[in-house]
């Protein structure tokens, strides 16, 4: 009887392990390599196995600005209509990411509203360290080929504060 108590329990707990929230999801803030400035609230989300994320509000363009520089389409884009007639706030510019393992996700892509480009994109989880990251931290990967691209580092944030953001 305990064993089957032990066992019950340890796949109650695997369950739960499973079943939790990979550490990528949720909300974050946008930093911008070059300048060191937050551009955009983001929401980070899984659905049907696939790690999607669409920006919740912008520190650049007002709510109703549509991605103009975007093409009509791209391949594998999760959202049917005309890319550049869907509107930057809303849309998932991520999208199609596969983990690798919990905190790591990568073989997606990335499509920059600004100027329409479409990248390899690769996120990675770091946890604070209190070292080289005083707090939890996305590395998001946009890549073009053969592992050329840049990476920014993005700042966890509560959902009112990805929302919040304003011209």
């Amino acid at each position: 009887m305990k064993r089957i108590t032990v066992i019950v329990c340890g796949l109650l707990l695997l369950g739960r392990a499973l079943s939790a929230a990979d550490p990528v999801e949720g909300y974050w803030l946008s930093i911008d390599d070059k300048t060191g400035r937050v551009t955009a609230g983001w929401e980070i989300y899984q659905e049907g196995g696939k790690l999607y994320g669409k920006v919740l509000s912008t520190a650049e363009h007002a709510p109703d600005v549509r991605a103009l520089r975007c093409r009509e389409s791209y391949r594998g884009f999760p959202v049917s209509g005309r890319v550049n007639e869907m509107m930057v706030v809303g849309t998932p510019w991520i999208f199609g990411l596969t983990m690798e393992k919990p905190g790591h996700w990568a073989n997606g892509n990335v499509i920059d509203p600004s100027d329409g480009n479409m990248y390899k994109c690769k996120i990675t989880f770091h946890a604070a360290d209190g070292d080289k990251f005083k707090a939890d931290t996305l590395e998001m990967r946009g890549e073009i080929g053969l592992g050329i691209g840049r990476s920014q580092y993005w700042q966890k944030a509560a959902r009112e504060e990805a929302l919040s953001l304003r011209p």
